[in-house]
């Protein structure tokens, strides 16, 4: 049985860990206003809903603390059931001590995110909101935060909700050939159902598509710096996020293994990899600082392939760039460095997207590829676009996807209506699940265990 289900209330500090100016302790479960009163001076009640209530934290006769009680009764509250939250001193040993008393009244401590399991199954919040609810607390720049609200309102869970209920309809309609099946009778126009699976097809690939970028927003879109010894890659770098992150030196071969560092630019965050300069070398550690850096571009989401226009010729740009043997999704932009000692060629390279010209040691160009990362990766707006941020989400959809994928098939080659529904309600599965439509308790172990105590 889900702990949400068990009859129990819960109780957890909600504030982060040690001390600080207030901290909050939240209850919830059917004996929420009854326990949070045994250990309040002034009891508190259903006609406090909605209401804060200034009163002391007592053991017995003596004051632990004073403080307020917010009340939230169900099912109007986070939680869907009655609800406190005492504002408290943040002294780690008054929150210790208040929480000890709580238990003592009858509440038990709350797993990892406990609260939001109760959300979830007393159906104040979908899946998808749940999980936007973790990813709203763990977002660290403006880029995750928007995409986290995005999902927390509910927009990616209206889109899978309409995506299932255009289904749901023509998969009544195949079953109920089943019941007529000595007849003959076809309630499904296949035509129909053929044009709103490629068109479900359509939506679906798109979505999953996504991910690849929407995770990348999420955690950081990764670019990597590549080139030859001596191109210019740590001044870059350091250029790119504003630091002196990277040893500069005229020797060549000074970068030996990979260097990361982040900058976020126009609320996205980038994950900047300088790597070892890739050329022909006996030496071990410089071979292996070169497959490192190889292994860092081929999961790179873009690749900044520097190149020295002061002794880089066209021909051999090219040659070093196709011999790179990077997968399509990698986007490479070529950028060619020193343009304050020699003009770059104007020529496009084969397999990159953009050419840019710069000075990384003056600065010059370097707002140009900020500009060009963040047209690039960030969150384009528009009224119609959905962006999948979450792995699980995305395994889902490429299984719908397949699923579909094979009722399609079945249409085209006229295989019988059972079959044909068998395929509809797994696709209709993998859908459910993202939202939690359909679940099973182990997912949602998993899912709720890496929030926080206290949400």
């Amino acid at each position: 049985m889900p702990k949400a289900l068990d009859g129990s209330t819960i109780c957890a500090i909600s504030t982060p860990p040690g001390a600080g100016g207030i901290a909050v302790i939240r209850i919830s479960g059917p004996e929420a206003l009854r326990i949070s009163s045994s250990v309040f001076s002034k009891p508190l009640t259903p006609k406090h809903d909605r209401t804060v209530v200034f009163g002391r934290i007592l053991e017995e006769d003596q004051i632990i603390d004073e403080g307020l009680a917010l009340v939230l009764c169900g099912p109007g509250s986070y939680t869907g059931e009655d609800t406190v939250e005492f504002n408290i001193h943040g002294s780690t040993f008054i929150q210790e001590q208040v929480t000890h008393l709580l238990i003592l009244a009858g509440c038990r401590l709350a797993g990892p995110g406990e609260f939001t399991q109760r959300a979830f199954l007393n159906g104040k919040l979908d899946l998808t909101q749940a999980e936007a609810v973790a990813d709203l607390i763990a977002s660290e720049h403006s880029g995750a935060h928007k995409l986290a609200v995005e999902q927390l309102r509910g927009k990616f869970s209206r889109e899978i909700g309409e995506l299932r209920d255009s289904l749901i309809k023509f998969a009544g309609l195949l079953e109920l050939e089943l019941d007529f099946s000595e007849e003959d009778v076809e309630f499904a126009d296949r035509t129909k159902l053929l044009g709103l699976i490629d068109k479900l097809l359509g939506r679906v690939t798109s979505l999953a598509d996504s991910f690849r970028s929407g995770n990348a927003i999420k955690s950081g879109v990764r670019v990597a710096i590549l080139g030859a010894p001596n191109a210019g890659k740590s001044t870059l770098l350091n250029a790119l996020v504003g630091d002196e992150r990277a040893i500069v030196s005229d020797t060549a071969g000074t970068t030996r293994d990979v260097i990361e560092d982040t900058c976020e630019i126009n609320g996205t965050l980038f994950r900047f990899i300088d790597t070892a300069g890739i050329r022909e070398t006996s030496d071990v550690i410089e071979t292996e600082g070169i497959k490192r850096a190889i292994k860092k571009a081929s999961s790179a989401h873009t690749v900044l392939y520097l190149l020295d226009s002061s002794s880089e010729s066209l021909e051999s740009a090219t040659d070093k760039i196709s011999e790179l043997e990077l997968s399509e999704e990698v986007n490479i932009v070529a950028v060619w460095n020193k343009s304050d000692l020699q003009k770059s060629p104007e020529d496009d390279l084969p397999r990159c997207s953009s050419t840019i010209s710069i000075s990384a040691s003056s600065g010059e160009g370097i707002e140009a590829i900020k500009t060009l990362l963040v047209d690039s990766h960030s969150i384009k707006e528009s009224a119609s676009s959905l962006i999948v941020t979450n792995v699980r989400h995305f395994e889902a959809l490429v299984n719908a996807k397949e699923s579909l994928g094979a009722v399609k098939l079945g249409l085209l080659s006229d295989i019988p209506a059972d079959l044909v529904a068998i395929d509809i309600r797994t696709t209709l599965h993998h859908l459910g699940s993202i939202t939690g439509a359909v679940h099973a308790d182990d997912i949602l172990g998993h899912i709720f265990s890496n929030f926080c105590i206290g949400k």
